[in-house]
Parts: C-alpha cells; structure tokens; sequence
C-alpha cells in the first residue's frame, strides 16, 4: 500500500487508456460508497480518491498506488 496521502486541490496524475493525464484531488474517500459511477469499496487505513480530469472535467476514483503528484516540465 501507498503511504502517500493526498488531500483535496492537490494537483496529481495518473495513466488514462495508454497515456497519463492529470487534474486535482476532489475528495479522499475513506469508506465505501459510490462514486464517479462506481463502488468503492475504502476505509480509512485504505483510502482511494476521487480526482477531476483537468483535460475533460470528468470524475474517476483511484487508489493512491495508481496516481502521484504532478510535475510540470518546469519540475
């Protein structure tokens, strides 16, 4: 498990159909429910997050193993 810990605005990305995109952390979830269509089966010791596309707009939910924080070419 990721010990990497994010919190809503943090900006971050994560792999899309063969490419990366990014966007910012809209939500930690931290019990199960549903989400951006989906279940999500979280706890708090087993987060997952809910991110919003920067490109498209459009909500996704991802564990943290599966998005990092973002670096611009500037980074």
């Amino acid at each position: 498990m990721s010990k990497e810990r994010y919190r809503p605005g943090d900006e971050v990305e994560w792999s899309s159909h063969g490419s990366r995109t990014h966007g910012e952390v809209v939500e930690e979830i931290t019990e199960s429910t549903t989400a951006a269509g989906r279940t999500v089966d979280a706890s708090p010791d087993e987060p997952q997050y809910r991110v919003r596309s920067a490109k498209s707009g459009k909500d996704a939910v991802h564990k943290p193993e599966a998005i990092r924080p973002h670096r611009t070419r500037d980074d």
